[in-house]
């Protein structure tokens, strides 16, 4: 991609372009990635001041930056763009400066508190049965086809999200899925996305430390739903809408396209009846409308997975995938890493690894693991650092409801301090743990192996909050550590 920087100037009003005309061949915010020619970002950040690393970047070979400053010192022949608003200004250069990538593809944004990676998979195995080639953007990982590529956040900045857009289109990929945060939505980092199809799975108490109010939270995810709906270069817009869950009523109002509701309990196009399930599957019934109902095993299981299997049904319907490919592509699926992920080392008793971080998605574990336990659940369990503290007494007092023995421990305490972060959590235990066993382990390795020593013939230990993350931020840095590999170490050591 080249273009002139007195272009993107032109597309600012109220720019001012000091140093003359230059070629501009990326747009870049760190100062490691800048090449010849690239326009270099200047973000003033809370630990970080990026117009310190002019002098890199003008050595590295920047011609310009990018900047709200009204007066900035740089070296001879770069020159300087001046706005107003730095983000609002990258949310028009960056998608016009790698020509709209999403325009020439069809993209599937999937938004909610608890669901978004299973149903993208989901999604992304639908599609690629029926031929497509699949980019997906999402909080595991990154995929283009079968390559993968690590990712940091579940929605990637502007920059970074528009070179993706433009390398999947360079690899002809048809369709993008991709988890769209809320933080994305409200921050602008899904600018110039020009959406196809938008589901939205549930909203439940998580991300308060930002958004401040459920009501705010709700907001920021009902903008993919305005997006979705905006007159763009493709036709074929849909909404795909949760009919049990009460946002879904924010979200509608937000849409001005048409709609494909799914659910268990209310009335919604797209229904699941005849649901059983087992400890490593389930069996439903799709009904859409006057279509033949399909009967289905798949390997993945409780509630909370028939309403992801409806989500992803409801997209791919919304995408005009035939049935035959929905019914093969759900069949064959056999789940997501950290996504309720058995773990499997010979053992007696079962281990499940799951991502659960919010009250909701804690709750939906262990009422499946309930189901599927003839012996006691084995909970272990903590709250990140540096996040929604309001939650951690609601998660302690369902783990102690729910389980017959609970193991508080270490999530990702980031600069808290670990053993403060679980006295919180420890408030909403004391008033329901009754004569429960429970345990204060502030080391997760201690706690996992404490856990699955406690275990008998029957059991079930849910080992929840970090799926499939194979680290653990500390005060002092960041650290391997993967729950499946633990338990298994534990497992092996009994």
């Amino acid at each position: 991609m080249v273009k002139r920087l007195q272009e993107l100037a032109d597309l600012l009003p109220g720019a001012r372009l000091l140093g003359g005309d230059a070629e501009i061949t990326s747009i870049e915010r760190d100062s490691r990635r800048i090449g010849e020619g690239a326009l270099f970002v200047c973000i003033s950040g809370a630990h970080v001041d990026a117009h310190s690393f002019i002098p890199n970047a003008a050595r590295a070979g920047a011609r310009a930056i990018l900047t709200e400053r009204e007066t900035v010192d740089v070296p001879d022949g770069l020159s300087v763009l001046h706005v107003q608003d730095l983000q609002a200004a990258l949310d028009v250069i960056v998608p016009y400066f790698y020509d709209y990538p999403a325009r020439s593809m069809r993209v599937i944004g999937i938004t909610g508190t608890n669901g978004k990676t299973t149903t993208s998979y989901l999604v992304r195995a639908i599609l690629r049965h029926a031929g497509k080639r699949v980019g997906l953007i999402g909080t595991i990982q990154i995929m283009m086809e079968d390559e993968v590529f690590p990712t940091a956040n579940t929605t990637p900045d502007v920059i970074v999200m528009q070179q993706l857009l433009a390398e999947m289109r360079a690899r002809s990929m048809d369709t993008v899925v991709m988890e769209v945060s809320s933080h994305a939505l409200d921050q602008g980092r899904v600018a110039g996305i020009e959406f196809d199809t938008a589901v939205f799975t549930n909203l439940t108490q998580d991300h308060l430390d930002y958004h401040k109010t459920m009501e705010n939270y709700a907001r920021a995810k009902a903008r993919l739903f305005d997006l979705v709906s905006e007159a763009g270069t493709k036709a074929g817009k849909t909404a795909v809408l949760n009919a049990d869950d009460a946002a879904s009523a924010t979200m509608r109002a937000h849409t001005r396209c048409p709609v494909i509701s799914y659910g268990v309990e209310s009335k919604a196009d797209l229904t699941a009846r005849d649901v059983h399930l087992a400890q490593d599957g389930m069996e439903l019934t799709l009904v859409h409308g006057e279509a033949e109902p399909v009967k289905l095993h798949i390997g993945l299981t409780g509630l909370f997975n028939v309403y992801n299997v409806l989500a992803a049904t409801g997209a791919a319907l919304a995408e005009k995938m035939p049935a035959a490919d929905i019914a093969a592509a759900l069949c064959a699926f056999t789940g997501v890493p950290g996504r309720f992920e058995l773990v499997r080392a010979g053992q007696d008793f079962s281990v499940i690894v799951d991502y659960a971080h919010t009250p909701d998605g804690m709750e939906n574990v262990l009422r499946t693991a309930r189901a599927v336990t003839a012996g006691r659940i084995i909970a272990v369990f903590g709250c990140g650092g540096d996040r929604d503290r309001t939650k951690r007494p609601i998660m302690g007092r369902i783990g102690a409801e729910l389980a017959d023995i609970v193991v508080l421990t270490s999530d990702n305490p980031r600069t808290e301090d670990p053993a403060a972060i679980l006295d919180e959590v420890e408030t909403g235990v004391l008033p329901v743990i009754g004569a429960k066993p429970y345990e204060k382990l502030v080391d997760r390795r201690t706690a996992i192996f404490h856990a699955i020593g406690r275990a008998k013939a029957g059991d079930t230990v849910v080992i929840l909050g970090k799926g499939h993350e194979n680290y653990q931020i500390l005060k002092g840095g960041t650290i391997h550590f993967d729950d499946r590999e633990t338990a298994r170490e534990a497992i092996g050591g009994l």
